[in-house]
C-alpha cells in the first residue's frame, strides 16, 4: 500500500505526517524559524528525511508565508512552494483551500488560496466523520476556530483579516505568545496591577511556573536566551510584574501565571462561544480538539458542556501516534486528504 507524507510549513515549525490506508501512523514536528531565512526549511526537511522516505507522495500546506523573511504572502507561498518542488520533485501536491489539492503550478498561480488555510485542511478532514462539529486548533502561536455544519466547512472568514474579524482566528497560543499580548493587566499577592509591555516572558515560561508545560511541545529558544528551568521561567516571569523572583514566593508567583493563563483561556473560550453562536451549532455537535494546546481546548469543551474528541479520533491514529496526530492536525489532514 502507498503512504503519503503530509507537511504543514508553518513559521515556527515544520510538521510531518505519514498516512496509510486511510490512518495516520507516524507524525513529527521539528523546529523550523523560518523568519531567519528558508535555509531553515532545508534544515527541518532534512531533519524528517528518516520519516519521510517510506512516502510515496508528497502533499504541503503553509502558513510561514507570513514570515517577515517575505515581502507579502504571494511571495512567501511561491518561494516555500520552489522549495518545496526542488526538494521533493516535480509532483509533490500543495493545499489550496476551498480548491482542494492542486499542483505547484496551480498553487504558485493561485497563492492567495494557499496562504495560510491548514485550518481548512484539518476542517475538511472533520467535515467528512461528523456532520456538526467545531474544530479548535490551540498551537503554538494562534488557535483557529472552524464550525462544521451538515458535513461542510461553514468558515466565515478565509484570510487571515478577516478570520480575525469573525473570530475564527485568536493569536494567541499555548507557548510562544508573549505575556504582555495576552494580559494587561495581572494579579500578584492579591493586588492588580499593570504589566510591563515587552518581551520578557512567554506563555510557555507560565505555564513552567505553574508545571503543566508538557515536555515536548516548547521547541524554540527563551526569550532571554536562558534555560527552560521552572526558577529560570519564574525569574523571566517576574520581570512582566516589574519586580525580581525573589520580591514574592513560588506560591504568589503561581497564582499570578495561573491568573495570566486563565486569561488566555477566557478569550479563546468567548471566541468560540462567539463561533458557536454565529453557526447556529446544535446542543449535541462536539468540539474536536486540536493542536499543542488540545488539552486547553478540552477544558472549554467541558465548560461548554459539550463533549470533546481528540483530533487523533478523526484521525485514526495509531497508539503510538496518537498524541501528536491530535497536536499537528493540518500536516495529519493533508496526508490523508491527498
Amino acid at each position: 500500500m502507498s503512504i503519503t507524507a503530509g507537511y504543514d510549513v508553518g513559521g515556527a515549525h515544520l510538521k510531518v505526517a505519514l498516512a496509510e490506508n486511510g490512518r495516520t501512523i507516524a507524525v513529527r514536528q521539528i523546529a523550523c524559524p523560518l523568519w531567519r531565512g528558508l535555509d531553515r526549511l532545508d534544515a527541518a526537511l532534512a531533519e524528517a528525511a528518516d520519516l519521510v522516505v517510506r512516502a510515496d507522495a508528497h502533499a504541503a500546506t503553509m502558513t510561514g508565508e507570513l514570515c517577515e523573511v517575505f515581502p507579502d504572502r504571494a511571495s512567501g507561498v511561491r518561494a516555500i512552494v520552489d522549495r518545496l518542488q526542488a526538494l521533493m520533485g516535480p509532483d509533490v501536491r500543495i493545499w489550496m483551500g476551498l480548491r482542494g489539492i492542486g499542483r505547484a503550478d496551480d498553487a504558485r498561480a493561485d497563492p492567495i488560496s494557499v496562504a495560510s488555510t491548514n485550518f481548512l485542511a484539518s476542517a475538511a478532514l472533520v467535515a467528512r466523520a461528523l456532520p456538526d462539529a467545531l474544530l479548535a486548533d490551540m498551537g503554538s502561536t494562534t488557535t483557529d476556530i472552524i464550525a462544521v455544519r451538515d458535513g461542510a466547512i461553514a468558515a466565515r472568514g478565509l484570510t487571515d483579516g478577516e478570520r480575525l474579524a469573525t473570530g475564527e482566528l485568536v493569536y494567541s497560543g499555548l507557548t510562544r505568545t508573549d505575556v504582555s499580548s495576552v494580559a494587561q493587566r495581572g494579579v500578584l499577592r492579591g493586588r492588580t496591577q499593570r504589566l510591563a509591555a515587552g518581551v520578557f516572558a512567554n506563555m510557555a515560561d507560565v505555564r513552567r511556573v505553574l508545571g503543566v508545560l508538557p515536555d515536548d511541545v516548547d521547541q524554540h529558544a527563551t526569550l532571554d536566551g536562558q534555560g527552560k528551568s521552572a526558577t529560570e521561567s519564574v525569574a523571566r516571569f517576574a520581570r512582566c510584574f516589574g519586580w525580581d523572583a525573589g520580591d514574592a514566593s513560588l506560591g504568589d508567583w503561581q497564582a499570578a501565571a495561573r491568573e495570566i493563563a486563565d486569561q488566555q483561556q477566557r478569550e479563546i473560550a468567548a471566541a468560540i462561544g462567539e463561533v458557536l453562536a454565529n453557526a447556529g451549532m446544535p446542543a449535541r455537535a462536539p468540539i474536536v480538539a486540536a493542536g499543542v494546546g488540545a488539552d486547553v481546548i478540552a477544558q472549554i469543551a467541558e465548560a461548554e458542556g459539550r463533549e470533546a474528541i481528540a483530533f487523533a479520533e478523526i484521525a485514526q491514529a495509531t497508539d503510538d501516534c496518537r498524541t501528536w496526530a491530535s497536536r499537528c492536525a493540518p500536516a495529519v489532514a493533508v496526508a490523508l486528504l491527498a
